[in-house]
C-alpha cells in the first residue's frame, strides 16, 4: 500500500482576476516516494483553461511544474466565485516509462492498482488596487459597508485637497496682475499730473508776462507825464 505520493504546492490554483485578460499560475508536483510517478491533470472547464503539460513522469524524490492559463473573460463570476475544480491524478510506473506511454488506462482505478486524486479549487483574486475584493488567506472576503463608506467620505476631501491649491494659485495669480496694473496706473497718472503741473506752470508765465508788461508801459507813461507837464506849462 503506498502512502501519499506527490505533495502539491500550492494546493489552491489562484489566479488574479481582470475583465479581457488571459491569468497564469504555475504548480510544482513533489514526489515524496521512492518510485516513478505518473500524473494527468484534469479540470471540469477544459475549454476555459491551457494547462501545460496535462500529463508527465516525475523520478523519485524529485519535482515537476506545470502551468495553468485561465482564459479571458468577458463578465465577472457573481461575487467573484469560480466553481471550477481541477484533479491532479497520479499512480506508481515502472522504471523506464515515458511520457508517451502515458495512457488514460493508467489512472483508472482497479483492483490491485493505486490511484492518487488530488483535488484543487479556483480561487479568483481581484487586482491589487482593486478595492472590491481582498484574497485573506486564500479566501475572497468584501470590503465591509463601513469602510466603502469610509473611502466614500474621503474622496471629497482629496478631491478638495486637489482643487484648493489650483485655486489658490490662480487668486494669486489675479491679485498679482491686479497690484502690477494699479501700479502702472499709479505711474501714468503721476505723470500725468506731473505734466499737467508743468503745463499750469507754463500758461503763468504767459498771462504774467503781459500784466507786467502792461505795469512797466502805464509807469513809463506816468513818467513821461510827469515830466512833460511843466513843459506843457511853460
Amino acid at each position: 500500500m503506498y502512502t501519499e505520493l506527490l505533495d502539491i504546492q500550492p494546493r489552491d490554483l489562484k489566479f488574479i482576476f481582470e475583465l479581457k485578460k488571459q491569468s497564469s499560475c504555475s504548480v510544482r508536483l513533489v514526489n515524496k516516494s521512492n518510485h516513478h510517478v505518473a500524473y494527468k491533470i484534469k479540470t471540469t472547464s477544459p475549454k476555459k483553461y491551457c494547462v501545460r503539460p496535462t500529463t508527465g513522469i516525475i523520478e523519485p524524490k524529485s519535482t515537476c511544474d506545470f502551468t495553468v492559463t485561465m482564459q479571458a473573460h468577458r463578465l465577472a463570476p457573481p461575487d467573484m466565485i469560480c466553481k471550477d475544480k481541477f484533479l491532479v491524478q497520479s499512480t506508481v510506473v515502472p522504471v523506464g516509462t515515458t511520457n508517451d506511454d502515458i495512457t488514460s488506462s493508467m489512472f483508472a482505478k482497479g483492483v490491485g492498482k493505486y490511484v492518487e486524486d488530488s483535488k484543487m479549487r479556483v480561487i479568483l483574486i481581484s487586482p491589487p488596487h482593486s478595492p472590491v475584493l481582498s484574497p485573506i488567506n486564500g479566501t475572497l472576503k468584501p470590503v465591509p459597508i463601513y469602510e466603502a463608506s469610509i473611502l466614500k467620505d474621503e474622496a471629497p476631501s482629496t478631491f478638495e485637497s486637489f482643487i484648493l491649491p489650483k485655486t489658490a494659485e490662480v487668486t494669486i495669480f489675479k491679485l498679482t496682475e491686479e497690484r502690477r496694473f494699479a501700479a502702472q496706473e499709479t505711474e501714468t497718472l503721476r505723470k500725468e499730473l506731473a505734466l499737467l503741473r508743468s503745463k499750469r506752470g507754463g500758461r503763468r508765465v504767459q498771462v504774467g508776462f503781459p500784466l507786467l508788461f502792461v505795469c512797466m508801459v502805464a509807469l513809463v507813461s506816468i513818467t513821461l507825464g510827469y515830466l512833460l507837464t511843466p513843459m506843457i506849462r511853460q
